[in-house]
């Protein structure tokens, strides 16, 4: 899941540096995040895995880091839509 996550801040985030010199863990706001970013990450999330991130779980937290957005995907999306595409 997480390389998706990868897949989608590469093509959504514009952040400051590139995806694949960040950690699992690392600071995506200090990576060069922006609040017009998240939302463009965010429902690129939405469309993947075709799901809907319920209002309570849209924090600053959940755009910490690339394990952050796995675990609020990983609550919300069933079994399926985490498996590989073909």
């Amino acid at each position: 899941m997480k390389d998706h996550v990868r897949r989608i801040l590469q093509e959504t985030a514009c952040l400051d540096v590139p995806v694949d010199t960040l950690n699992d863990s690392d600071d995506l706001y200090a990576a060069g995040l922006s609040s017009l970013g998240t939302v463009r990450v965010m429902m690129a999330i939405e469309e993947y895995f075709d799901i809907e991130i319920p209002g309570e779980l849209i924090t600053h937290e959940m755009f910490q880091s690339i394990d952050a957005l796995a675990a609020v995907i990983g609550q919300v999306a069933p079994e399926e839509s985490l498996a590989p595409r073909t």
